[in-house]
Parts: C-alpha cells; structure tokens; sequence
C-alpha cells in the first residue's frame, strides 16, 4: 500500500529523451525503461520518474528539481563534464549550500550539500 500525500513520481518534460537519458546515466548511474518513442521512467533510488518528449523544455522559471550531493565542487565539475552549464554559481543559504545547472537539453536543476 502507498501512503498518502507524499509526492508519488516526478514527471519532467524534454526536449531530446536520448540525451538526457545519457547524461543521467553518466551522472548518477540511472536506470531506464523506455516506453516508446516519447517516454521514458526512471527509479534514483528512492523515487520514480519520467522524461516525456516535448517540444521545449520545462522553463527556468516552473519547479526546480534539486538533487542532494556531499560533494558540490566534485559535482559542479561533473555536470559541466557532462555537457550542462552552470546557471548559478554555488552560493550559501540557512541549511547548506547548492548551485544550478542547465542539462545539455535546455532543462534547469539544482545541486544541494549541507556539507562545507
């Protein structure tokens, strides 16, 4: 049995499903199940997700996604490694630190540590 009121699964859309299945792949080492040409689920570990084919990406400015990591700078020069660009710096906040990252299909996330 599920329980109730908790986020079930995180559905983000896409603009090229490939590349981001690889840049995924390569950055946490996700698993996928295609669905078709136009859809793609994942399981980070904890929570289930998708990828769906659209014709832009889910703009800066709607939810921000935010992976926890014990290691920002590690991870800063990861994801430009990976083809993202920073779209803002790490900077500090009450709790910890993050930084934010434009993937190499247009798509913002962000990276949190409440590690120094």
């Amino acid at each position: 049995m599920r329980p109730e009121n908790r986020i079930d699964y995180v559905e983000i859309p896409v603009t090229d499903l490939t590349k981001t299945r690889d840049f995924f792949v390569a950055l946490f080492d996700w698993t996928f199940q295609e669905w078709g040409d136009d859809y793609l689920s994942f399981n980070d570990g904890r929570l289930d997700g998708g990828f769906r084919r659209s014709a832009e990406p889910a703009p800066s400015t709607g939810v921000l996604i935010v992976f926890y990591t014990e290691n920002l700078e590690r991870d800063v020069d990861r994801v430009k490694e990976l083809g993202a660009t920073i779209s803002q710096e790490i900077f500090a906040f009450p709790g910890g630190r993050r930084f934010h990252f434009i993937d190499p299909v247009g798509t913002e996330y962000a990276m949190w540590s409440d590690k120094q």
